[in-house]
């Protein structure tokens, strides 16, 4: 049986969780403000703002000092009322004022593991990592979401340079062999939240 090509990044996708339990579905709602109007799309890493409410993450590729402090969870839907005044539930938040009252559905779970495609930096090519990738930190990449399919644009950057970076968003907890290329090439890897803001004592820094 042949298994799909991962031809572009769609976003970071919850399978498990890193103690191996299955992902039962569970979400978090959590709004987001009326005035915030960046798109945010399935698999999109979030952060909690001033005010506890949703935004897109800000961690990007070259993020290595203030990079853990911009996640919350994952971005999973959302619900809002369009200009119609209908309620809308939808794979991706438009980011504009013809969407009210939304509600933001995240994955929080501080253990969960997501999937996750491989990139170059500079661009979104699909690319591969080995094995050695497996307990180093990743950067994240921010790509450009689908207002078609609602899928995320975000991967995450292929280097084992910046491993010891304890500054960086994702941990590799495992790769996937499904949608390997050859022998110890893989497309694809598992990961999850280093330093989540859940976890954090903190308080202050959900405005980071």
């Amino acid at each position: 049986m042949a298994y799909p090509t991962v031809d572009a990044p769609s976003g970071l996708a919850p399978i498990n969780s890193v103690d191996g339990k299955p992902y039962a579905g569970a979400t978090r709602l959590i709004p987001i403000a009326s005035t915030y109007n960046t798109a945010i799309f399935n698999g999109d890493i979030v952060r909690v703002a001033a005010g506890g409410t949703i935004q897109k993450s800000t961690v990007t590729v070259d993020s290595t000092t203030a990079a853990a402090n911009n996640t919350y969870g994952v971005f999973m839907g959302v619900q809002y009322v369009n200009a119609q005044g209908q309620t809308v539930q939808a794979q991706y938040y438009p980011g504009n004022a013809a969407a009210t009252s939304a509600f933001a559905y995240v994955v929080d779970d501080p253990m969960a593991a997501f999937k996750v495609a491989v990139t170059f930096s500079g661009n979104a090519t699909i690319t591969t990592v080995n094995q050695s990738i497996v307990g180093t930190n990743m950067s994240v990449r921010q790509g450009t979401g689908s207002t078609i399919t609602g899928d995320s644009g975000v991967s995450v950057y292929a280097t084992n340079a910046e491993g010891n970076a304890a500054a960086l968003p994702v941990r590799v907890v495992e790769v996937v062999p499904a949608t390997a290329t050859g022998t110890n090439a893989f497309t694809e890897v598992v990961v999850k939240l280093n330093n989540p803001q859940i976890l954090r004592a903190a308080a202050l820094d959900y405005t980071a």
